[in-house]
This record gives C-alpha cells, structure tokens and sequence, in this order.
C-alpha cells in the first residue's frame, strides 16, 4: 500500500514537472527550474487533498 503510494507521488510529480516544463518553455522561452519544482509540488499537494477529499465523501462524512 505504501509503495503504491510513494509510485503515484512519484508519477504525479514527473508528470505535473514535465509538463510545467513544457508549457514554460513553450510559451515563455525559458524554464526556470524553482518554477517548475514549486509549481509541480503545489499540483501535487493540490492531488493529494483532492483524494483525501473524494475518500471522505465516499465514506459519507
């Protein structure tokens, strides 16, 4: 349950990085790399409370 966890932080942080990455350096010419990791941990953390959130609604509290 752990490893399946730290596999989905993991993914979620790549993907949010690269594609910040992409969208800096497609639209601005340059991508700063403070902006893409503080940009992608935001979208991570975003992530996490929006599971926590589903799993207490599907639990009715």
């Amino acid at each position: 349950m752990i490893l399946r966890e730290f596999f989905i932080l993991v993914a979620a942080f790549a993907a949010f990085a690269s594609a910040v990455a992409a969208y800096l350096a497609a639209f601005h010419g340059e991508a700063a790399l403070k902006e893409i990791l503080s940009t992608a941990f935001a979208a991570v953390i975003g992530l996490y409370v929006g599971r926590y959130i589903e799993r207490r609604l599907i639990r009715g509290r």
